[in-house]
């Protein structure tokens, strides 16, 4: 299970030049947690509320002119299909998405706002890769995954290479990064990216199938116990071995978080620094701010997504 596609810095480098202008360049933002300095890369305000549009647009750009007007589909708990739903509209293509009919609601409406056609799934029921192939198969359309893809993982690694730019401007490299992991997209990318940082993958308690993986050397999924978690946006129940791949060669370590730890993180972010953060963009905030990962010199934490129901988001902070 561990063959998967090469990835490159190189292709991260390319990514960069061939989404330049169509995703924004977030800030990195100093600031301190239990004493220490850290900074907080806030892909919460990126266009679409999170890092998907960068691998989005890399992959799509590169689709021929056949593969276009045949459009694409995506499976997505939110995140993923706003990015793709906003690069599709861009480039004039038609865009399915497979969503989880618990996904947010803010997260569906903003995805059908862009203009992409909407599929609903029991995510406990239901297979969203056999819908997607079975959508594609009738239309012809390219599936566009969320992570299991070089072009995908090519463009989240923007996102480091942003990091290494804007640290540099302050004299400083990142020598720890805490990333936010579902499939480990956006891990892995800012693993090729930054080649000489730690990376600490962060999962939910229970959906932490990268941390076990890591730990035992192989894939490991997840179990079929595995307890609720607010953090739907790195819900994911297997992860690629693309991502596996990247990480386990630079052998990173995971940690996982609680949901009450979470919801610390989305407060404090709102209270310290005036960003709205969903919880799975919070749990890099968590795992500094329980203690469970160690702030040394230029730890940079990923703030991965801003895409939360108000309503959780005021029940959260108050």
């Amino acid at each position: 299970m561990e063959c998967c596609p090469q990835v490159t810095r190189d292709e991260v480098l390319a990514a960069a030049e061939r989404i330049a202008g169509a995703v924004l360049r977030t800030p990195l933002i100093e600031t301190r947690i239990r004493g220490g300095r850290v900074w907080l890369k806030c892909e919460c305000l990126q266009t679409g509320g999170s890092f998907k549009l960068r691998g989005a647009t890399n992959r799509l750009t590169q689709l021929g002119e056949a593969e276009r007007a045949r459009g694409v589909v995506a499976f997505s708990s939110g995140n993923h299909a706003q990015g793709v739903a906003i690069a599709a509209k861009r480039l004039g293509i038609a865009a399915t998405i497979v969503m989880p009919s618990d996904a947010p609601a803010t997260k569906i409406e903003g995805t059908k706002a862009q203009g992409a056609e909407i599929v609903l799934y029991d995510r406990l029921k239901e297979d969203r890769v056999s819908i997607a192939a079975q959508l594609a198969g009738e239309t012809g359309a390219t599936v566009v995954p969320s992570f299991d893809d070089p072009h995908i993982v090519a463009g989240q690694g923007t996102v480091g290479l942003e990091i290494l730019d804007q640290l540099a401007e302050a004299n400083a490299v990142p020598a720890r990064i805490v990333v936010n992991c579902g499939g480990g997209g956006l891990s892995a990318g800012i693993t090729l990216a930054c080649p000489d940082a730690e990376i600490v993958p962060i999962e939910p308690e229970g959906w932490d199938d990268m941390k076990r993986s890591l730990e035992k050397g192989e894939i490991v999924p997840v179990g079929p116990d595995a307890p609720p978690t607010m953090c739907d946006a790195i819900q994911t129940p297997l992860v690629s071995p693309i991502t596996f791949g990247i990480l386990k060669a630079r052998q990173a370590r995971g940690v996982a978080v609680s949901d009450e730890e979470v919801a610390a993180a989305v407060r404090w972010a709102w209270r310290e620094q005036q960003l709205v953060v969903e919880p799975g963009g919070a749990a890099s905030i968590a795992a500094i701010l329980s203690g469970r990962i160690e702030i040394v010199p230029e730890t940079v934490i990923v703030v991965s997504g801003g895409n939360i129901d108000p309503a959780l988001h005021a029940r959260l902070i108050a």
